[in-house]
């Protein structure tokens, strides 16, 4: 049953890291806001769906979050070819956009990290992104994406084999740091 009270805690706990996290994938505040919405929404749709025993809430909440900006970007593609991109969008106040402009530009680094990660495999760019950019550990980021704990760990071995070997070809470090204490 939706607990109105417990979700107002999780929301007030998650909000911002969910916010930032839609601010590393998207430049646009309106979208941030509405992608933030919707990953709450999802929350309380798939509330039912939590195990704790496969990974930790913020893991949980991350493999909603992507799912959101997966279904935004193909949403986002289908209607940039009908020519309605802003259609349906709910205006936003000036200090909102000022406010979310400003995580705009604190998530500019992380939108640039994202954008090295383009030529890598899916599974591996996924691994990627949740642990060394959005620092979930290993075992978070394969909850996340509903994959065993050693194939997360494979995944994220090759990738990193891929940028040193990228990184030695170019004049730019590969530069990326791995948070969550698991390799």
């Amino acid at each position: 049953m939706y607990d109105p009270a417990a979700f107002e805690v999780f929301y007030r706990r998650h909000v911002d890291t969910v916010t930032r996290f839609m601010a590393r994938r998207v430049t646009d505040p309106h979208t941030v806001a509405d992608l933030t919405a919707e990953t709450f929404l999802a929350v309380i749709d798939s509330a039912r769906a939590y195990r704790p025993d496969l990974g930790s809430e913020t893991a949980w909440l991350y493999g909603i979050a992507r799912n959101v900006v997966a279904a935004e970007a193909r949403r986002s593609a289908r209607q940039q070819v009908l020519g309605s991109r802003i259609a349906g969008r709910r205006l936003l106040e000036g200090d909102d956009i000022a406010r979310l402009e400003e995580k705009l530009d604190a998530e500019a680094a992380g939108r640039r990290a994202l954008a090295a990660l383009d030529g890598l495999p899916e599974g591996e760019r996924a691994v990627v992104e949740l642990v060394a950019v959005d620092q979930l550990s290993v075992t978070e980021a394969a909850a996340a994406l509903g994959i065993r704990k050693v194939t997360a760990r494979v995944r994220l071995h090759r990738a990193r084999r891929t940028l040193r070997s990228a990184a030695v070809g170019s004049d730019h470090p590969a530069g990326l740091s791995y948070a969550g204490g698991e390799a």
